[in-house]
């Protein structure tokens, strides 16, 4: 039988989405901005809107984007059904996007959720990076945030008084930080290589190829943002951690008894 497991969740996430739940009870309990009746209405008003706007994304892929299949992208499906091996996430379905920026994201509040990749990835990331990329982009998928997203940012919008919208958008944001970890451990699930993870994440912040040199530079330029007191106070307001944070956690996860447990049996679902 497969092994399938959410137990790589970055711990504080779900601390932090119950702390913007409550929130957003605090808000609605101590302001006349909005009755509990109201927050509901809008709250589903959000939801049908994003409901409808990504079913309006998904036929907008379909005609400028081209949807990846064995046949089309034969060295892609292998990628794609390793990973979905490994990680034993639901349907999805891979988009390949002309754009000339390093990006991949996933949306959708129905299954096959929808995962684009831009096609200036394949000029830069190798094989492995690319797989913690797509196993990125899937551990959003297996752990829920592509609805959650939907469901948390409408309760996060609700309308209030200024300093109560700015607190709830505040531990909004904490939370899609803490996404992203969580995110990053299922793209080194996928990957299983702890190097490339990180050197994927350095190429998507430096935007192109680098040697060995040219990655240690860029790297460096990385670890020095850890030391700027600026950098730390937009993270705060960021929807990504920055990302020297962001290796510091795959580092520490990678060497974790954890880490070396979860994935021997995410192995063992490709021999299945």
């Amino acid at each position: 039988m497969p092994y399938r497991t959410t137990s790589y969740r970055y711990p504080n996430e779900t601390l932090v989405l119950c702390l913007t739940v409550l929130a957003v009870f605090f808000v609605i309990a101590f302001t006349a901005a909005a009755t509990v009746c109201m927050s509901g209405l809008f709250v589903l008003i959000i939801l049908v809107i994003s409901y409808f706007g990504t079913r309006s994304q998904h036929d907008l892929l379909l005609r400028q984007a081209t949807k990846a299949s064995p046949q089309t992208t034969p060295g892609l499906a292998d990628l794609v059904s390793e990973s979905k091996s490994r990680l034993q996430v639901d349907a999805v379905e891979i988009f390949i996007a002309s754009n000339r920026s390093l990006n991949a994201y996933t949306f959708g509040m129905s299954t096959p959720k929808a995962i684009v990749l831009h096609d200036s990835l394949f000029r830069v990331m190798d094989r492995d990076e690319l797989q913690f990329i797509l196993g990125h982009e899937m551990g959003h998928v297996a752990l829920g945030h592509t609805w959650l997203n939907s469901l948390i940012g409408g309760m996060a919008g609700i309308p209030a008084p200024y300093a109560a919208t700015y607190l709830l958008v505040f531990i909004f944001r904490w939370w899609n930080r803490a996404c992203e970890y969580s995110a990053d451990r299922a793209g080194l699930l996928a990957c299983n290589r702890p190097t490339k993870a990180i050197t994927a994440l350095i190429k998507l912040e430096s935007g192109g190829r680098f040697s060995p040199q040219d990655l240690e530079h860029a790297f460096q330029k990385i670890e020095a943002e850890d030391d700027d007191p600026i950098s730390s106070l937009v993270e705060l307001t960021a929807t990504h951690p920055m990302i020297i944070n962001r290796i510091e956690q795959i580092q520490k996860y990678a060497s974790s008894l954890e880490y070396k447990q979860i994935q021997t049996k995410m192995n063992q679902n490709l021999q299945l």
